[in-house]
């Protein structure tokens, strides 16, 4: 049975560059999560897909060794979290074609205009991003704040070798449909609108 110390891996030095595959010693497709949170979503899908990996990168500490501790209690092996800057990994540390597909749900949106440079989708960020995909891989974003959403929109629509797909693929849904990570569950309940969008690597 695994251990938290079995989920929780170390990010890579400074310039290491690493096939995220390595993490679980397999050759399984793997997927990753930005801001993974408590592990909500991640956890699903480990569970109804064993036969592929999950890597979940959160920086709070607290809530990764949350979702790492969750991890565990359920029993999943095909789960691993780390605790780092997620768009430094995409950028620097990762290498090409090693993910099956990527999600990124709720992203902080940095909504004050002298903060924008803070946010995650930015050109190096989506440049390296789709570096890291394999073709027919997927991108997947969802978030509750739409000024952030047409940010996102306007970078990510241009790019040739995105092609813009149904987002409530069977696929990729979980069984309540939508990807249902704690901040969604929260937000629905709140009743905000949430803005989702989803593209194919060409």
């Amino acid at each position: 049975m695994s251990t938290v110390e079995d989920i929780l891996v170390s990010p890579p030095g400074p310039e290491m560059v690493v096939q995220p595959a390595e993490y679980f010693g397999n050759a399984a497709p793997v997927e990753l999560e930005i801001g993974c949170g408590k592990g909500g979503f991640i956890l699903e899908r480990a569970k109804r897909y064993p036969e592929r990996s999950f890597l979940g990168v959160e920086w709070a500490n607290k809530y990764c060794r949350y979702a790492a501790d969750r991890m565990v209690r359920w029993g999943v092996s095909n789960v691993r979290l780390m605790r780092t800057d997620a768009g430094n990994l995409v950028r620097h540390h990762l290498v090409p074609s090693s993910l099956a597909a990527l999600h990124v749900y709720h992203p902080d949106p940095w909504p004050k205009k002298r903060h924008h440079k803070r946010r995650l989708f930015q050109t190096e960020f989506i440049a390296a991003a789709v570096r890291t995909l394999q073709p027919g891989a997927r991108l997947a974003v969802q978030t509750d704040h739409g000024e952030y959403f047409a940010w996102i929109r306007e970078r990510l629509d241009p790019v040739s070798e995105l092609v813009q797909v149904d987002f409530e693929h069977p696929d990729f849904a979980s069984p309540g449909g939508s990807p249902r990570t704690n901040f969604e569950v929260k937000y629905v309940r709140e009743g905000r609108t949430i803005y989702r969008v989803a593209y194919i690597r060409a």
